[in-house]
């Protein structure tokens, strides 16, 4: 059965097929049908109004600003296309706030979650500590920049209408989501060494 849905290529039945803690297996499968999804919102509660939605498809980064683009709409034609979604922290933030203010949008494939493989490979703490652990770059301009400073930058462009502030929060907000692919990268990489190792010691 699994063959036969690789070979239509069917990632959505893998969501069902595969437990979370082996969904990153996906990721050599469906390589080319990867979103990388990254969001920011007013405040730490689930509640907290989205601001921006990042989508990264390998190539083109989607920004999508509350009060601009940012429609349930344009989202669920963006994310439609995804063979599998990569978050970090997803599985209890990104994915559970969509899916509370925009229902529907997040289609049934696997969802990679990179905070717990990372973690089976020795990597714990915030996505900006592991990406430079692995000497992944950022931007100088929000190299250094933190989720605090997002609510800020929000806040300057929907209170005093300062457009550089926005544009810096798109930017930080892409950095998130083109980096996730690294990271993926690495994950698989890793994880594939590992199992490969471990099932020619059986």
């Amino acid at each position: 059965m699994a063959s036969d849905r690789l070979r239509v290529h069917d990632s959505s039945y893998f969501a069902g097929a595969l437990p979370s803690r082996e969904q990153w297996r996906t990721l050599g499968d469906f390589a080319g049908d990867i979103l990388h999804l990254d969001i920011e919102t007013t405040g730490l509660s689930l509640r907290a109004p989205v601001t921006v939605v990042g989508v990264f498809d390998g190539k083109r980064m989607h920004s999508l600003v509350r009060g601009q683009n940012l429609t349930r709409s344009n989202l669920q034609a963006i994310l439609s296309s995804a063979g599998v979604i990569v978050t970090y922290n997803g599985s209890t933030f990104d994915i559970p706030v969509l899916e509370s203010q925009f229902p529907g949008v997040i289609p049934r494939v696997p969802h990679v979650d990179l905070r717990y493989p990372l973690r089976r490979l020795g990597f714990v703490g915030g996505l900006k500590k592991i990406e430079r652990e692995l000497g992944v770059e950022r931007d100088r301009r929000v190299e250094y920049m933190t989720g605090e400073d997002a609510v800020y930058l929000w806040r300057l462009w929907e209170r005093e209408g300062k457009v550089n502030a926005l544009e810096l929060l798109k930017e930080y907000n892409g950095e998130d989501c083109r980096n996730l692919k690294s990271l993926a990268s690495h994950v698989y990489k890793n994880l594939r060494r590992i199992v490969f190792e471990s099932a020619l010691r059986c």
